[in-house]
């Protein structure tokens, strides 16, 4: 093929396949926030239809001789137009190796174990989810298999998250931060229950805290012109383009889960809607990697929306919305109890220290699932298990067990180590960016636009164009440090307790 015509066709293609992107992205979106219970009934049909149709736009003969074809001149073309070459053909060097009818039947049993999960948490019946997990353990395990069968299933998928990472690089960093961080833990258990939360526990009105969202996200910067915010069971953050973002949370009682839900999702929205101008409508205008995103995510929630210069500037707003829950509640009382160190069930309600040990039990599981020396049945009670071993906690039920997270039921096996992953990038963003700025006194006075702008030079406005690799070297100057996160955590832990 003619290297022009090729080039006009891939960006034909691009257009086509985002507009497929889009419509399933929303139509993903509609299920998890306002669709009713019964709507996956006609949403696994028409998912599957269009799924086999985007299947068939990408691998046929037609595009592999158009990628092959620049991918033989790619030093002819742009940087942007290069880097989009480079990962079409990585996806359609996947894509091509997957048999169309598993493609099609794993996206359609997807939209099933959505809602086999959520009738599973609900009604605490792990046996009711049991059965299409192992489907989506197998399907993982196959579809690793016809890719790249030189590796293990389980490092395949690792590496598709976070390109680098495997389950030795992981053995290792969960290592460093286990001995680190257990240590630490137990020394602030034996400190005993010195740390105020009652007030944090009361009900919260729901009025109240949905106004609340809505300020907490002018503190953050983002534009709700751009950027929406709806509810759900498990939040999360989507996006189509930089002006169609959109973030969720869910209401519970305690103002601090939805506090922070909304910071995290938040955090996402942030990279999203600050990606370059020159990427719009390109497949690159997204994050890098899981990791990086989950840093972000993880860097406003905990090192600036827990710091006390947060608390301080968005206290008046809480009493303001709150005064009979917070009337004898003082702005360092706040801070130390959303910053209260005690062992939990909850991953996404985990305090910041603990949290690690949380993704840590999930990475343990999921290794053992792909390798198969675990299997779906027995997993409940191994959960337990290692929550009771690593944590001290006592599992009551499976809905506060190993039915808590969304994450298995949407198939993303391999997704959980980027959350402590990206709690640890972020650490060393921020040691970093200290060096520029006076975080602190930035947050202090409302001024968290300019800590957006410095992430956004340093970080968001590259989108896929830089790997996860090359954006912690031009960000840090330096490579992948976990030490800044051990160093962080250690720190900001002994002074609440003053050990």
């Amino acid at each position: 093929m003619e290297f022009q015509k090729a080039l006009e066709l891939f960006k034909k293609n691009n257009e086509t396949m985002g507009a497929y992107g889009h419509a399933m992205g929303v139509m993903y979106y509609d299920m998890d926030t306002v669709a009713p219970k019964n709507a996956f009934k006609g949403f696994g049909k028409t998912i599957g239809i269009l799924s086999e149709i985007q299947y068939r736009l990408s691998v046929n003969d037609e595009n592999f001789e158009i990628i092959d074809t620049l991918m033989a001149h790619k030093d002819e073309l742009d940087f942007i137009t290069r880097r989009e070459v480079e990962e079409a053909a990585h996806d359609l060097d996947m894509m091509r190796k997957i048999p169309i009818e598993e493609y099609t039947a794993y996206r359609v049993l997807l939209t099933e174990a959505r809602e086999k999960w959520l009738e599973a948490k609900a009604t605490n019946n792990y046996e009711l989810f049991e059965p299409v997990l192992a489907q989506i353990v197998d399907y993982n395990r196959r579809i690793a298999g016809y890719i790249d069968p030189s590796v293990s299933p389980y490092d395949f998928w690792l590496n598709e998250f976070e390109r680098g990472a495997s389950v030795k690089m992981l053995d290792e960093y969960f290592a460093k931060v286990k001995d680190a961080l257990v240590p630490l833990i137990h020394s602030i258990k034996e400190k005993g229950d010195v740390i105020d939360t009652s007030f944090a526990e009361l009900s919260y009105p729901l009025e109240g805290q949905r106004k609340f969202s809505d300020y907490l996200m002018k503190v953050l910067t983002i534009n709700k012109d751009d950027c929406s915010i709806g509810e759900t069971e498990h939040p999360f953050t989507t996006h189509f383009n930089k002006h169609d973002v959109r973030i969720t949370t869910h209401y519970h009682d305690s103002v601090t889960n939805n506090m922070y839900s909304v910071i995290h999702e938040g955090g996402h929205a942030l990279y999203e809607l600050n990606t370059g101008d020159d990427i719009i409508g390109s497949p690159l205008a997204s994050g890098a990697s899981t990791g990086i995103h989950e840093s972000q995510s993880r860097l406003y929630e905990n090192i600036i929306g827990r710091s006390e210069e947060f608390i301080e500037l968005i206290f008046p707003k809480l009493k303001e919305l709150f005064p009979e829950q917070l009337k004898d509640v003082s702005a360092h009382m706040f801070y130390l109890a959303v910053n209260k160190a005690q062992p939990s069930l909850i991953r996404i309600e985990a305090d910041e220290l603990t949290y690690s040990m949380h993704v840590l039990i999930r990475y343990e599981l999921e290794k053992r699932l792909m390798d198969g020396s675990l299997s779906t049945k027995e997993l409940p009670a191994e959960w337990n298990r290692l929550y009771k071993e690593y944590l001290g906690v006592d599992v009551p039920d499976d809905t506060h067990g190993c039915l808590q997270d969304s994450h298995w039921s949407s198939g993303t096996l391999g997704y959980f180590p980027s959350y402590s992953l990206g709690s640890a990038y972020g650490a060393q963003i921020v040691a970093h960016m200290k060096k520029e700025l006076d975080i602190a006194a930035l947050v202090k006075e409302n001024k968290i636009g300019v800590i957006v702008e410095w992430l956004t030079e340093k970080i968001y406005k590259y989108g896929m164009l830089l790997r996860p690799d090359e954006l912690i070297k031009n960000c840090c100057g330096e490579e992948f440090n976990p030490q800044y996160y051990v160093d962080y955590l250690t720190e900001k832990f002994k002074k609440i307790y003053n050990l």
